[in-house]
């Protein structure tokens, strides 16, 4: 029952129709019991000072933030959390009292989900696939998780050097193309591979990063952050060669629900989250 009473909660973007967010959010909201909303919020980029002040007089108690206003939306804001900052990008606002801070619970996702499943990332060696917008949360994720060191391997990478130049600063990283012998050499020491690219994602599900399984050690945990399809090939064929294999649901839930906490102080159920948006991407 909505009443005078309920707090609004939304998500930013443009487009925002295909976002699967409400569908997780007013899950948990539900099973909660707490007397909030969830909604999307359709936002063109032109007019995000416009919503950001709006949603603030509205009352708003927050909302998340999604493409293409993750970096827009910082300077509108009153603060920024470490990781946020650090990261370059916000995906989830609070407003305590007018007062807005900007956070990132991507990194919190993408760990837990990693944690949930088994492995622990303290003192391993990591090979990341890509370096798109989602690998500076994975990169920070890993370096505050303790890991050893993070060798990331892409088409071209003079545009990655500069990502490794700044996170160098916190933890071991390099680049190499992911077809060089260096790179191969480098996968045969991954502890983790993590793919961070789009390819394998619906509707290209067969697409997949160049990897050479024979020099993938055979304990190697993969993991794979796209969610459409629930099995892409590099996770199948990373099943098929005995790894021990992870998609990017728990993420999506697990940064919606690091969101939820900050709103509301209530822990929501995962499960329940990871389940309906499976049900949601259901043919």
């Amino acid at each position: 029952m909505l009443t005078g009473k309920t707090k609004n909660l939304g998500v930013l973007g443009w487009p925002i129709a295909h976002s699967l967010s409400p569908v997780l959010q007013n899950a948990a909201i539900g099973k909660a019991g707490v007397d909030y909303v969830y909604t999307a919020l359709p936002v063109r980029p032109e007019d995000l000072p416009a919503a950001v002040a709006g949603l603030k007089a509205l009352q708003f108690r927050g909302w998340n933030v999604t493409i293409p206003h993750k970096t827009a939306i910082m300077p509108l804001l009153d603060a920024i959390d470490e990781d946020a900052r650090i990261i370059g990008a916000v995906n989830t606002v609070v407003n305590d009292d007018g007062h807005l801070t900007g956070y990132n619970t991507d990194v919190t996702g993408f760990i837990q989900a990693l944690v949930d499943a088994g492995f622990v990332p303290q003192g391993k060696t990591v090979v990341l696939l890509g370096a798109g917008g989602a690998a500076r949360a994975v990169v920070w994720g890993l370096i505050k998780a303790g890991v050893q060191a993070i060798y990331i391997g892409v088409r071209s990478p003079e545009k990655v050097q500069p990502l490794v130049d700044e996170f160098s600063a916190y933890g071991t990283l390099t680049v190499s193309h992911w077809e060089s012998e260096d790179f191969a050499a480098k996968l045969s020491a991954a502890d983790l591979l993590v793919n961070t690219t789009p390819l394998g994602m619906t509707p290209h599900v067969d697409a997949m990063p160049p990897v050479d399984w024979s020099k993938v050690k055979a304990d190697a945990f993969v993991y794979d952050i796209i969610y459409t399809p629930a099995e892409t090939r590099l996770l199948r064929e990373a099943r098929e060669y005995g790894h021990r294999v992870l998609n990017g649901e728990g993420m999506l839930a697990g940064q919606g629900a690091a969101a939820f906490v900050e709103w509301t102080g209530v822990a929501p159920d995962v499960e329940l989250m990871k389940a309906k948006l499976r049900a949601a991407l259901a043919p």
